[in-house]
């Protein structure tokens, strides 16, 4: 069995501990990728020689014919990253390639930041620590507890089923809205289906998890902003997309309501951007997903995939041709 991790070296000495490493060697000989930068076509037909699995990650292209006719072998690739579409293409599925992502564990990441906004921006923590850092010392009049709230959850995949999860921890009401899944999934989750307009106008904080597709482009726009709460605590740990930007500030202005936004369209956003200025708004730079040693997480889900594989287990991350179109 041989085992190629396609992605230049230094991307994959970002995610993948020696650790790692040596757990894939129990499976097979391994290959590495040791060239700099982002591999060529070229590389990666080199490094995928003879391969049974492939193991790619950011910075690494589509696997062409070119690509796959080195290694006739191949069984699985591996997606040490979220979205597969960089990678796809269509001799993958025609030659019953299997193809795995680590999108579970990206969302776990993106899961726990969305909870940190969550309690942090009820507590009114982002106001406080302005106030004592000028030398005040709020009242906390405007603290909530995560208790007795409803939280919306917009978007049921990998990201929003963990953030639903996490809450369930807490003493809140949990709504989603999700096309794709009934009413019993939503109750095995922990929460109740709704409708997106329901969600919008129940809920005291809403929490989005949406892919970036043309049917999520500006979801929430003028008209959605207008049936929110005031008060309402908006968060974003998704894609920027999703939001019409402009509407968003005019509502903003306003004071109606308090936004965390990870994520933006485009980003960065420009230096004198109003969302960098407004008090109501706390603006972080996309580190809501993996960062850092949260990078490994994703190593460990591959390890994992790769072992089960071997095992003939059913593989955690797999993506099947027919759910591409759902994907961001």
């Amino acid at each position: 069995m041989k085992i190629a991790l396609l992605q230049g070296k230094e991307q994959r000495e970002k995610v993948f501990a020696q650790q790692h490493l040596d757990r894939l060697r129990k499976l097979g000989d391994v290959v590495v990728n040791e060239t700099a930068g982002d591999p060529s076509e070229a590389q990666l037909a080199e490094v995928i020689r003879g391969a049974d699995i492939a193991i790619t990650s950011w910075g690494c292209g589509p696997l062409t014919a070119r690509v796959l006719d080195a290694a006739p072998k191949l069984q699985l690739v591996l997606h040490a990253a979220g979205t597969v579409k960089p990678i796809i293409t269509p001799e993958l599925w025609n030659r019953g390639i299997r193809v795995s992502n680590a999108t579970a564990a990206l969302g776990q990441g993106v899961a726990e930041t969305a909870l940190c906004f969550t309690i942090a921006s009820l507590k009114d923590m982002w106001r406080l620590v302005r106030e004592t850092r000028d030398g005040g010392w709020g009242d906390g009049a405007n603290v909530r507890e995560v208790y007795g709230v409803t939280i919306g959850v917009v978007g049921a995949g990998k990201a929003g089923s963990h953030y639903i999860k996490l809450l369930r921890q807490f003493d809140v009401d949990i709504a989603v809205y999700d096309p794709f899944v009934t009413e019993a999934q939503a109750k095995a989750m922990g929460a109740r289906k709704v409708t997106f307009e329901a969600l919008l106008a129940q809920s005291d904080v809403i929490s989005i998890h949406l892919p970036s597709l043309p049917e999520t482009y500006r979801m929430f726009n003028r008209e959605r902003f207008a049936l929110m709460k005031d008060d309402c605590v908006l968060i974003n740990t998704a894609r920027g997309s999703v939001i019409d930007e402009d509407a968003l500030v005019d509502e903003l202005r306003k004071g109606r309501f308090f936004a965390c936004l990870d994520v933006t369209d485009p980003e960065p956003p420009g230096a004198d951007h109003p969302l960098r200025g407004l008090p109501n708004v706390v603006l972080t730079p996309h580190i809501a997903g993996a960062v850092n040693n949260g990078l490994r997480r994703i190593a460990q889900s591959v390890v994992l995939d790769a072992e089960a594989f071997m095992d003939g287990e059913p593989l955690a991350g797999e993506v099947r041709a027919d759910q591409l179109h759902l994907l961001a």
